[in-house]
């Protein structure tokens, strides 16, 4: 675990991090046995209360903006209602992708379940569009399930909405489920990655925000540089398979 969380900007109004991966953003109902957080530790290291703004999965990494006073966040959660904060995700999913695409399939809430790691889906479906550009195909001459060789794709990521899981549900309804993710992915691929020692994580990264500052109202674009392991993992797909840009 890292002591000090990577700030990659910070005034008086905001602190943007580098999340890593496998730390909760802060702790809930569901997961009060967990000691660290982003939260209690930001707070702690730059002697503050913080406020985040909005959500990255546990398992996820990468860019994470949090307000230093109410007012500003509820700045920004009415810039997430009026949809202008994009942010920008890369992705290693299964299969070989088309080089653009929209998935637009609409989503329900989920509500978890203490104790589990299925969860319920519950209440009106509600508008989710998911717009995708493939960076690189990936082949390994490695069989995994009923295939000779194992196949996936860097994908580059732009939600329109940020329902939870979004990306993740989408990307199993085109049948591209991301690597690493234990609840929608592929069990088969999931293990293949498991093989030489690879980092054991979901391949998601939060790779880029653009915002209005509230208080200045300068246009903020932050980008949070790969962690190690998805660095890695890259390096090990193009030292065993054929990586082709699309």
């Amino acid at each position: 675990m890292i002591d000090t969380l990577p700030i990659l900007f910070q005034d008086e109004h905001i602190v943007v991090i580098n999340k890593p991966e496998g730390l909760l953003v802060h702790r809930t109902h569901l997961d009060k046995q967990e000691e660290e957080a982003v939260v209690q530790r930001l707070r702690d290291q730059i002697g503050q209360w913080v406020f985040p703004v909005h959500r990255l999965d546990r398992a996820t990494s990468g860019v994470l903006v949090l307000a230093l006073s109410p007012a500003v966040a509820r700045d920004f959660g009415t810039q997430f209602e009026n949809h202008e904060i994009e942010k920008t995700y890369h992705a290693l999913v299964r299969g070989h992708l088309a080089s653009r695409g929209n998935i637009n399939y609409p989503l329900a809430k989920i509500n978890e379940v203490k104790g589990s790691a299925r969860a319920k889906v519950a209440g009106t479906e509600k508008a989710a569009e998911t717009h995708y550009k493939t960076l690189t195909h990936f082949t390994l001459p490695m069989a995994v399930s009923r295939y000779d060789e194992a196949r996936c794709s860097l994908v580059e990521i732009t939600p329109r909405q940020g329902r939870k899981h979004q990306i993740r549900r989408h990307f199993k309804h085109i049948f591209h489920p991301l690597i690493g993710d234990t609840r929608y992915g592929c069990r088969h691929y999931n293990a293949l990655f498991k093989l030489d020692l690879l980092p054991k994580r979901m391949f998601l990264h939060a790779l880029n925000i653009r915002f209005f500052h509230p208080i200045t109202h300068q246009i903020m674009d932050i980008k949070a540089p790969y962690p190690d392991s998805f660095t890695g993992t890259i390096t090990w797909l193009n030292t065993h398979g054929l990586a082709e840009a699309v």
